[in-house]
Order: structure tokens, then C-alpha cells, then sequence
């Protein structure tokens, strides 16, 4: 009769279920965070640690729900900051948003229309601020939803009327320090925005623009051909110039030569019967005749591919003050000489509009040249702008003037060439829609006044930049960047709260004392203080000549000087006494010309350094074919989504496995391949964790050097892995943190570990030293595996935490890295006897997988090995010998010599030792309790299908392990 031993076997047992089911329990973790108040008793837990780490949050701007971007980015701060809690470091969290700005007010202005139609300025701006307010609520509980710890009671939004006075300090820090200046200077605009733009609000498209060569006459046609020693007689002398806006050609106020170009007089196509020469450099003479399509004298005015004919030669700097013929206006048009012309396309001769670029502005200024601000706000020219012979431009848009004046060209005979090219042009990041440039009087942090780019370039060597090439990247744009416009034409936003002189237009003598008492009063009643103020309640008689800027501040100023509007105003992101401390501000790749810039311009600017010690850069997510989300695409992967069907945990373990350095791929067949990594991790976990059941570490833990040989050789290994992961986590490397742990999971423990001591743990009696030995290996492995995952699966790691035997404390996140696996520490020597050993266990599991495969056996304990080893390997196992079945998991080993052994026996490869293996099939009878195959099964008639181990481990004394 068949006896059931099923009581005398201690099988796991643990309230940790094998199914996470995420999406129905995280949310009860956040509800239970959010009753203890969890992010504010990690700060008091924290508060006496010496080393203070801020990672400074980048705003997102407030403005519809959260988009996988977020999730990235998000994610990876918690995992930053819990990394370094569990470092030992204090590190804060404080949440922000970005509130001001365009894109709130076009979502307002569809509501309510423009300020002024249905509601005044100051009603339109609270529209604004109550519209801001929602869309934070929304993204709020969607970034806690992800299990983002952090204060998101108390975050900073620099809408909050202390923000906003804030910003005028730092403004005034910047104007007393003497980088903002006041000028008419070219700037990006935006017919949508109606505004100037900043380089980080440009991006670069495709744009099809028409590209037209454009004859400008001489003046006096024979003084010009003289310069290149050649008699013009009744000849056109004409300078061209090329083009892809020529809606900027009623602007055109002088055309620009090189001064040291050489230009070459050739002979051009015939107008109305008349000799034409052009002047072009010399370098471009067979691509403009390629362009003009001209022959040879005496074959014809135009042919297809012959070249021009050469006439003479001349620099550009001998042609300087020669007068040209505007193309369609009475206006004279110099030549002058700018450092900006080259030979690479076009003429060699650039059209020169003050009004619409940067170095024709430039150049301008050094002839005197002024400007005529014929383009209005919303791209349409003044009413007032000339007409060119029958074409009235006043109240045409620009884009539709192209055509027309293109037309123009052609009919007065000074159109040489015309076709539509495709190339690269900035666009609105906001709108999507071409942008031009567009010179107004504006307000400018100047990158040179007070040598702010050298202060910026200097700062950026004393920065960690992960990746590196970000140091690169960041140092090429501070060097090559034109003064920051940080004016906006605007409703919605925090005002320039300058007074200027109605006559000069200078700032008033005191501007720095009147900001602070113009923040005094935004910070009791925000922004509106400032317009509604009255100039003489601060200027007294000074009032009657000076006005108020009602320019805005850059939205970019809003969030580049929260170094100094939060982080210098919060007690709790400050050094304090502690003697460590660093900023990390972390973004998307496109912040190096954004945020990263303009909060290092403001800091250099108010602090003469870089508000940062590190600086992250991540990537952004696109498909698994590599492109970017889109609705359009249908390939858009919801955060919300993912969490409702995956849990929060899942995606954050695609965002710590994805190379965050690069794009991040991500799809549902990705999210479900992470899903199944996240499964074997937690049933390793719950493996642990069922094998603790009835463990006291008070009472039941055993010192490392006191266990068995394979739970310190397990113990050893989770202390390697714990060695990389730290520094992992310390160098941001997360795709490595989570193969380190998966690997762990899945090879030491899984593969090896955890089988092998399964029969320990089962059939050894609950409190034997043997059984007693591995959990406390268990034990050990599963206090550090918590805190490995815990920055990541940081809902998982709580659930795991309040299952783990012992005293502790509420929360992982209130502890540091695990320091009980340093005892497991081994010699060179033992790591050899180690790798040697698994290098054999591995060529056994190759012969048994064979014997499997062959239908010889069913599992290994079916079967009995044999390992024929030279002396030395030999004397090295010799006293384990007995028991390397277990090891080995078969029901009998054999170490014998290197000869004699079977023919079928394999070799394993081992550097300077020998070893082979051979396996068969074991005759023995099987022991219903622990499967194993022994000869001495049924030798005890009070339980004949117990092998005499299982016997004693049920009545006996039990058996004693102390290598396996």
C-alpha cells in the first residue's frame, strides 16, 4: 500500500500570487502611497543623509493628456531618483509645468475667441490660467498612475503668482548683470503665432519654394563693364542675383559681392534686342550658363549646355558703391561688400533685405542701410507698401505674392531663370507652417555684452553629460547661436515689466529696484499687477515720459530660470549642511537647444555657471519600423492604454530595458515580449519568497561562511550582480541593470540555484541546517533582488517587500542597497573550483539533454553519471564526491579516473585541466518522496518505497549537506 508523505514535504507556500494582475492592483498601492503620505516619509526617512541629489524636473507643458513621450521621460526620472534613495542619498522630487504660452491660447481663443472680441485681456489671461489648472489635474494623475513618486501636492507651475514674481528677479538679476539689451534685429516669426519665435520653437521641414535668378541693371552700364576692362558700348550691364524668396524683393535695398571673389563679366542672354553682360563669380560661371542655357557668340543667344563666353574679370571689392537698378521699383540699389557671400550656389551676388535675415541686417547696418517693415504681423504686406507697376502687393500675403511677382519678373524681362526647388526650411514648431525671418524691435539677452557665451562655453567642460556626445552637441550651438530673442507679442504670459523712455526707448535708470517692486505686487496678484498698474504708483513725475513694455517673456525664460525659481527657493533642493551635492536636469534630445540652453544661458547669466552637474538625454519612441508616432499612422501606443491592460510596471520595464541613448522602439508585440520578461522575474520572486514560508531571519539566519558551499557560491553571485548593478545605476545604464538581473534570474537561479536546492528545501526536515542553509541564501538573494528592482518595478517591489520574512520597514524605498551579501566575497581559488565545475555540469546537461532527446530517459534523476577526471581535478572534488548528484541532479555520481571510461563519453573543455562525461540510464527503483533512483529503495519495510535518506529525514536525525 502506497503511503502519501505529501506532509513530510515542505513545499513553498506564499500569499505572493504567480499573476501580478497589475492593472487591478497597482492602483490600490497608489491609493495606499497616497494615504501614508509615501513620497513625504521617504524626504523624513532621508532628511539627516549627507549626500543631497536633485534631479531638477524639466515642465511639461500643460496641454492635452500624457503621450508615451512623457511616459519615457517621466519614468526615468523615478527611476533615477529611487536609484539614488536607495544609494543613500536624499534626493527630492519636485514636479513642474510650463503654463504660459501659445498653445493654451489657441485652445482658449477657440473657445471664447481672441482677447478683445468676447472677453477683455485680463478675463481672457484667467480663461487661460483656469484652462492650465485642468490640464495639469489631468497629467498629474497620469504621471502618479505610472508610480512616479514625487510632491505632487506641491509642485511648482509657473503660472503660481510667486513663480511669476520670481521670474522678474531673475530677470533683474540678468538686466543688473548687463545681458539684456533692446533692438531691432532679425528675428523668427510666425504668421500664426503672430509672434517672434526662439531657436529652440524652430524646427526643419521640406518646403517646395521657387528659386528665380533676377537681373539687377547698372546704373551706369559702361562704368560697370569698365571695372572688368571691357567697352559695354549700348550693351545691359546687369548683376544677378538668386534667390528662394522672392517675396522679399520689395525689401531689397542693396545687393552684396565678396570682397575678395572673383567675379567674371560674360555674356548673357538678349533683352529686347539688346547685348546683355552679367556679372557672376567666376567659380559659378558653368552653372549659371548651365541655369541661362547660354551659347558661344555667333551660334545664337541661348543653346543648352555650351558655357558663356568670358569677357573679363574683376574682385569684388572694385565693384563696391556702384549703383544698380532695383528690378521693379524706382529705387537705386548699391553694391556692398559682405563677409557672408560665397561661391558655393547662386551668382555670387546675394539680394540684401535688412528686414528678413540675419547677415543681410548686419551688413546693412555697417552701410547705414534702414529698414522698410513692409510685412505686417499675419504675413501681409502694408497697405502702404508701393506698388510694383500694376501689381498692388498692399494687404497680399506673402506666400500668394511669390507667384505674382515671379510673373512681374517675367514681364519686365529680369527673370534669367526660374524653377521650384525642394530643401530644408524652419517651420513653427507649434503651427507645422514655414516661418521667416523678420526684424522688429525686440528685447535680447545678448550672447556677447557681457561675454555670456564664453561664461556658457566655459560651464559646459564642468558638466557630466550622459551620453557623452552631448557635451558636443550643446558647446556647437552655444558657440554658433545669435542673441536670444526673449520677447513675445503675447497675451499669456509673464510681461517684460520694463518701463522705456517714450523718446529713447531706454529702459528706465532704476529698472532693476522697480522689477522688484513690480514681483512684489505679481506675487500677491500675479501677472495682471502689471498691466493693470499704474506707471506713476512706482515712477511718480517720471510717469509722463516713460511707458510700460507689454512684450512677454519667452516661455523658454519661464522654464530656463527655474534653477533660480525653484530649485534656490525651495528649502528642500537645497545643499544645506550636507557636504555632497549635485543637479541632474534630464530630457529629450531636442533640449539641447532647448531647455538644457536657456536655463545654462540664464544661470551663466545670473550665477556666471551652469544650473546642472549632469545632464541625461533620451531618446524618443517610435514604432517598430522606426517611425515616429502618429495618429494619422495608427501607430500611437498609449500610456493609458498600456497601464488599463499591462500595468504601470510593464512599461516601465520596457522604458529601463529600451537603450533610452537611442530612439525606443516600442509596440504591442515589444510591450508583450517585456510582459513575459516581467513574469519570469516576478515567479523568480515568488519562488524566493514561497521557499522563505516559515523562515525567522532573527532566529533562522545563518552566517554566509557557516553555509552550505552552493548557497555561498549563490550568495557570492548575487553579491557580483549587486556589484554591477550599483554601478549600473550609478552610470544610468539600465538596459544593463535589467540584463544583469534578468540574467541572474534566469541562469544562476533559475537554470541552476533554485533546482538544485529544491530537493534540499522539500525533503530535508523544515528546520535542518541543510534546508535552513538555503533560505538564508534565499533570503539574502531576495532582500538584495527587491532593491535591484525596485527603481523600476516599483509597484512589484512593494508587493514583494511586505511578503519578505522579518522585521522592516513600511516602505523598500526607505532603505539602501543590501549590505548582507558581502561576507560572500571568494578567493581566485574558489572561483576556479567553481567555473570548473559548472563547466562540467554543463557538458552533463548537454549528454543528458541527448539521452532526453533519444527517449532514454524522462528526467535526469532517471539517470547516473559518471565524470572521469585527471588527478588533479580529481583530488580538487574528491571530498565533495558524495554530493555531486545533487549538484548534478541525478540519482548517482561517479568520480573515477581519466582511464579506463565508455567510448561514448564526451570531453569537457577546460583550460589546463581534463575531464569527461558519461551518463546511463540507472536501474534503480525510484523513491516515491524525493524521485531519486536508489538502490536502497524498499530496503525498510515499514516504508519499502523510501530510500534510506528520505527515512532518516522523516524519523532520523536527517542528513547533513555541506557542499550541495
Amino acid at each position: 500500500m502506497t503511503h502519501d508523505y505529501k506532509s513530510t514535504i515542505n513545499l513553498p507556500q506564499t500569499d505572493f500570487p504567480m499573476r501580478g494582475d497589475l492593472p487591478k492592483r497597482e492602483p490600490g498601492w497608489l491609493a495606499e502611497w497616497e494615504r501614508v503620505g509615501r513620497y513625504a516619509q521617504i524626504q523624513q526617512k532621508t532628511a539627516h543623509r549627507d549626500s543631497v541629489f536633485v534631479l531638477h524636473d524639466g515642465p511639461p507643458y500643460a496641454n492635452g493628456p500624457i503621450h508615451i513621450g512623457h511616459a519615457v521621460n517621466k519614468i526615468l526620472k523615478d527611476i533615477v531618483v529611487k536609484s539614488k534613495l536607495l544609494a543613500g542619498q536624499r534626493a527630492p522630487y519636485v514636479p513642474g509645468w510650463d503654463c504660459h504660452g501659445l498653445p493654451i491660447e489657441i485652445a482658449v481663443e477657440k473657445k471664447f475667441g481672441k482677447p478683445g472680441d468676447k472677453l477683455d485681456a485680463a478675463a481672457f489671461r484667467q480663461k487661460c490660467r483656469e484652462y492650465a489648472a485642468e490640464q495639469v489635474d489631468t497629467q498629474r494623475n497620469d504621471f502618479k498612475r505610472l508610480g512616479v513618486l514625487g510632491d505632487w501636492d506641491h509642485p511648482y507651475r509657473s503660472m503660481d503668482f510667486r513663480f511669476e514674481a520670481d521670474m522678474l528677479r531673475a530677470l533683474a538679476r540678468i538686466v543688473s548683470n548687463g545681458h539684456v539689451l533692446r533692438g531691432a534685429k532679425p528675428v523668427y516669426w510666425c504668421f500664426d503665432c503672430a509672434s517672434a519665435l526662439a531657436e529652440a520653437e524652430i524646427e526643419y521641414a521640406d518646403k517646395v519654394s521657387p528659386a528665380v535668378d533676377v537681373a539687377y541693371d547698372a546704373l551706369d552700364a559702361k562704368a560697370l563693364a569698365k571695372k572688368f576692362g571691357v567697352e559695354a558700348g549700348d550693351a545691359i550691364v546687369a548683376i544677378p542675383i538668386w534667390t528662394t524668396t522672392p517675396w522679399t524683393l520689395p525689401e531689397s535695398q542693396a545687393v552684396s559681392l565678396g570682397a575678395d571673389l572673383e567675379y567674371a563679366l560674360i555674356e548673357g542672354p538678349a533683352r529686347d534686342g539688346k547685348r546683355v553682360l552679367l556679372v557672376v563669380a567666376s567659380a559659378l560661371v558653368d552653372k549659371v550658363a548651365a541655369r541661362y542655357s547660354l551659347l558661344p557668340p555667333g551660334e545664337g543667344v541661348r543653346g543648352t549646355d555650351e558655357g558663356a563666353q568670358v569677357l573679363g574679370h574683376a574682385t569684388g571689392s572694385a565693384l563696391e558703391g556702384l549703383k544698380l537698378r532695383h528690378p521693379f521699383y524706382p529705387r537705386e540699389v548699391p553694391v556692398i561688400l559682405g563677409e557672408h557671400v560665397s561661391a558655393d550656389d547662386g551668382t555670387g551676388a546675394v539680394h540684401t533685405s535688412p528686414d528678413h535675415g540675419v547677415e543681410d541686417f548686419v551688413v546693412a547696418r555697417e552701410y547705414g542701410i534702414g529698414l522698410l517693415n513692409y510685412i505686417e504681423p499675419r504675413g501681409t504686406y502694408r497697405a502702404d507698401t508701393p506698388q510694383a507697376d500694376s501689381l498692388a502687393l498692399g494687404g497680399m500675403h506673402i506666400w500668394k505674392a511669390n507667384e505674382a511677382l515671379v510673373e512681374l519678373l517675367r514681364q519686365r524681362g529680369v527673370l534669367l531663370a526660374f524653377s521650384k526647388i525642394e530643401h530644408s526650411y524652419p517651420h513653427c514648431w507649434r503651427h507645422k507652417t514655414p516661418v521667416i525671418y523678420r526684424t522688429t524691435p525686440q528685447w535680447f539677452i545678448s550672447m556677447e555684452q557681457q561675454d555670456l557665451r564664453e561664461t556658457a562655453l566655459t560651464a559646459i567642460k564642468n558638466v557630466r553629460w550622459v551620453p557623452g556626445w552631448g557635451e558636443e552637441r550643446i558647446a556647437g550651438m552655444v558657440a554658433g547661436r545669435p542673441d536670444w530673442c526673449i520677447s513675445r507679442q503675447r497675451t499669456w504670459g509673464v510681461p517684460i515689466a520694463l518701463f522705456v523712455h517714450k523718446a529713447t526707448q531706454e529702459p528706465h535708470p532704476h529698472s532693476v529696484e522697480l522689477l522688484e517692486q513690480v514681483a512684489q505686487k505679481v506675487e500677491q496678484g500675479g501677472i495682471d499687477a502689471w498691466f493693470t498698474l499704474d506707471a506713476a504708483e512706482l515712477l511718480g513725475d517720471d510717469a509722463k515720459d516713460y511707458e510700460k513694455v507689454t512684450d512677454v517673456l519667452d516661455v523658454w525664460f519661464d522654464s530656463g530660470v527655474t534653477h533660480y525659481t525653484v530649485i534656490d527657493q525651495r528649502p528642500e533642493l537645497q545643499q544645506g549642511a550636507a557636504t555632497h551635492y549635485k543637479v541632474m536636469y534630464l530630457e529629450g534630445s531636442d533640449q539641447h537647444r532647448g531647455w538644457f540652453q536657456s536655463s545654462l544661458l540664464t544661470s551663466a547669466a545670473i550665477h556666471g555657471r551652469a544650473p546642472y552637474n549632469e545632464v541625461l538625454t533620451h531618446g524618443f519612441a517610435v514604432d517598430a519600423n522606426g517611425r515616429k508616432m502618429s495618429k494619422s499612422l495608427g501607430n500611437v501606443v498609449a500610456p493609458q492604454k498600456v497601464m488599463d491592460t499591462l500595468g504601470a510596471d510593464v512599461l516601465r520595464l520596457w522604458v529601463a530595458s529600451a537603450d533610452y541613448r537611442n530612439e525606443m522602439t516600442v509596440s504591442d508585440e515589444i510591450l508583450k515580449r517585456v510582459s513575459d520578461s516581467y513574469r519570469r522575474i516576478r515567479n523568480t520572486a515568488r519562488f524566493l519568497l514561497g521557499n522563505l514560508d516559515g523562515f525567522d531571519p532573527a532566529v533562522h539566519l545563518l552566517p554566509v561562511e557557516d553555509s552550505v558551499l552552493l548557497d555561498q557560491w549563490a550568495v557570492q553571485q548575487a553579491y557580483d550582480v549587486q556589484q554591477a548593478v550599483i554601478a549600473a545605476y550609478e552610470r544610468n545604464d539600465y538596459p544593463d541593470v535589467i540584463a544583469r538581473i534578468q540574467n541572474f534570474c534566469t541562469n544562476e537561479l533559475g537554470a541552476l540555484y533554485l533546482d538544485i536546492t529544491k530537493d534540499r528545501l522539500y525533503t530535508m526536515p523544515a528546520d535542518s541546517r541543510g534546508r535552513r542553509s538555503a533560505q538564508s541564501a534565499m533570503y539574502r538573494i531576495a532582500e538584495a533582488l527587491v532593491r535591484w528592482l525596485a527603481p523600476v518595478l516599483s509597484f512589484t517591489a512593494e508587493e514583494i517587500w511586505q511578503q519578505l520574512p522579518g522585521e522592516r520597514s513600511d516602505s523598500v524605498l526607505f532603505e539602501t542597497w543590501y549590505d548582507g551579501l558581502s561576507a560572500a566575497q571568494s578567493s581566485p581559488e574558489q572561483r576556479r573550483w567553481w567555473a570548473d565545475l559548472l563547466a562540467i555540469r554543463d557538458s552533463a546537461s548537454r549528454v543528458l539533454e541527448g539521452m532526453r532527446k533519444a527517449e532514454q530517459i524522462g528526467a535526469a534523476l532517471e539517470a547516473k553519471l559518471v565524470v572521469h577526471a585527471d588527478a588533479a581535478l580529481s583530488t580538487r572534488y574528491a571530498e565533495a564526491a558524495d554530493e555531486l548528484r545533487f549538484f548534478f541532479i541525478t540519482s548517482d555520481f561517479t568520480l573515477a579516473p581519466l582511464a579506463p571510461r565508455a567510448d561514448d563519453a564526451v570531453k569537457v573543455e577546460l583550460d589546463g585541466a581534463e575531464a569527461w562525461v558519461f551518463a546511463s540510464v540507472s536501474g534503480a527503483a525510484k523513491c516515491v518522496r524525493c524521485w531519486h533512483r536508489r538502490d536502497d529503495v524498499g530496503s525498510h519495510a515499514a516504508h519499502p518505497e523510501l530510500c534510506d535518506r528520505c527515512i532518516s529525514n522523516i524519523e532520523g536525525p536527517g542528513e547533513d549537506r555541506r557542499w550541495f
